[in-house]
């Protein structure tokens, strides 16, 4: 009988015409405020945009219930600390909430960090962004979490430092013909403007990272950005004066690198990490010197 009052629910009420099982169904890029945590019991808030899926293994139902899993991100998540417990907890609700529809449920979430970052000397301070992927997975009862990072860093090319070197070599030579060369006017030549002979092309390059975390490991992402940044060498600056992209200079000269080297400097690292359990980077070296990009591929398995 025809009941006003009541609201019509084809998902629990409709069946089918076609019933197949589907892998996820679910809403992507709603928005969510989280807090991540920085330094001690310092914590940063972070807009995200997260994904939220779950298994549609009821072949006979019409459809999951959607809106109770936009509630359970709200009531799980939203404008409280990021962690562990609270992502295996909202994993779990997605779940609970489908009542029998599914029996796995993934969440992905997508927000950037920026971090303090100091100048190399001067003291003066600004603010980097990290792009930050997190693709967390309850299936079968089991949990898997996928990390991914962008890290920024500078990169110059070995081979055009040493063709730089040379054609410096050559105007020394060509400048002080003589058996005797004074320091003085060494020095007056090298730091003027006919001492500009030539200078090794450097680019902004970037180092794109997805690692499979062990089960009982969650990520510090400031400890993380740090330490791919050491590995690496020669991170992007912020606030700078003279005296900072001065020693950013040296950092380079002391850090030539084709994409290769950088690719290898990571493998090495990420091979040491036990809560890596899985990876797959790419490093891309935005040529300055070329309109393509040089880049290197490697993965554990």
């Amino acid at each position: 009988m025809f009941n006003p009052s009541l609201l019509p629910d084809v998902t629990s009420h409709h069946v089918a015409e076609i019933q197949k099982p589907l892998k996820w169904v679910g809403m992507e890029e709603l928005a969510i405020p989280l807090l991540i945590a920085i330094k001690d019991t310092h914590t940063q808030q972070v807009s995200a945009k997260s994904s939220l899926y779950v298994s549609f293994d009821k072949a006979e139902a019409k459809g999951i219930h959607m809106s109770r899993l936009h509630l359970a991100l709200n009531e799980k998540l939203a404008g409280k600390p990021l962690s562990k417990d609270k992502l295996v907890s909202l994993l779990q609700c997605m779940v609970q909430s489908q009542e029998g529809i599914s029996q796995n449920a993934r969440l992905v979430l997508e927000f950037e960090l920026v971090l303090e970052k100091p100048a190399l000397l001067s003291g003066e301070i600004g603010f980097q962004s990290y792009p930050v992927r997190i693709d967390i997975q309850l299936l079968n009862g089991q949990l898997t979490v996928e990390l991914e990072l962008t890290i920024a860093y500078s990169s110059t090319c070995p081979c055009s430092a040493s063709l730089s070197r040379q054609l410096y070599a050559e105007a020394i030579n060509k400048k002080f013909s003589g058996g005797k060369i004074d320091k003085q006017d060494l020095m007056n030549w090298v730091v003027s403007d006919a001492g500009s002979i030539a200078t090794p092309h450097s680019q902004r390059s970037y180092a794109y990272l997805k690692l499979s975390l062990a089960k009982d490991y969650f990520p510090d992402f400031v400890s993380l950005v740090s330490q791919f940044e050491s590995i690496i060498g020669t991170p992007v600056q912020t606030a700078v004066k003279r005296q900072d992209e001065q020693a950013f200079a040296r950092l380079n000269a002391e850090n030539l690198m084709f994409c290769e080297d950088a690719a290898r400097r990571i493998k090495n690292d990420l091979e040491k990490m036990a809560f890596v359990t899985d990876y797959w980077f790419k490093v891309e070296h935005q040529e300055s010197l070329h309109a393509h990009n040089a880049v290197a591929i490697d993965q554990k398995y």
